[in-house]
């Protein structure tokens, strides 16, 4: 089928303006009806420039609909700029925030091995605590290095049970010698001798199953 060529006396279809488009997307999204402002968070992750005005809305917006369809969007973008913005809702005081972020964080796996060594040294150990639940995005070899070391320096029950959930689940065979010693250091702790048990127990089943 030949194609279709415009008249010489036909206009050619105006440029999209971006600019306006995104303007007027961003007045919505902050000022908008619910329903406006789902629209505009949808839209704009179509647009240059939407990381900056989608990341502001989630620190005022209230409404959990639009909420999910801005960490999506940001979650789809994947870029540095996104997971940049996203890092500090880690810190959230609402576990809405918290939660969305580190979804949308998980979704994009390549951007996390660069982040995921300050998050797992982080002073605060709730942080810790869910960066470790990031790691479980992660291939299996690089999962487990971050892990063992988690393993290997921690001092807070917790953050080392939620390591070792994670490598229960995709731990290597290089983490049984580093779990087997670091195991040593919290035989006084039940909870956490059994959750040692359960992982070195997995990961060697695994390993004797694998060609």
């Amino acid at each position: 089928m030949p194609l279709i060529r415009a008249g010489a006396g036909e206009a050619a279809a105006p440029a999209p303006d971006h600019a306006a488009d995104r303007a007027a997307l961003v007045a919505a999204l902050e000022g908008g009806s619910a329903g406006e402002r789902l629209h505009a968070a949808r839209a704009l992750a179509a647009l240059p420039g939407a990381v900056a005005p989608l990341s502001a809305a989630l620190h005022v917006e209230a409404e959990p609909a639009v909420r999910e369809v801005i960490f999506t969007a940001l979650a789809r973008l994947a870029c540095e700029e996104a997971a940049d913005a996203l890092l500090p809702l880690l810190r959230a005081p609402e576990a809405g925030l918290r939660n969305g972020a580190l979804a949308a964080l998980a979704a994009m796996p390549a951007r996390l091995p660069a982040r995921l060594p300050a998050l797992l040294a982080d002073p605060d150990p709730d942080i810790r605590l869910r960066t470790c639940e990031l790691a479980r995005a992660l291939p299996s070899p690089e999962a487990t290095t971050l892990l063992c070391a988690v393993v290997e320096r921690e001092s807070e029950p917790n953050v080392c049970a939620a390591a070792l959930d994670v490598l229960t689940e995709v731990g290597g065979p290089q983490a049984l010698p580093v779990l087997e010693r670091a195991a040593r250091r919290f035989d006084a702790t039940p909870f956490l001798r059994f959750a040692f048990e359960v992982a070195i127990g997995r990961i060697r089943a695994c390993a004797d199953t694998d060609p």
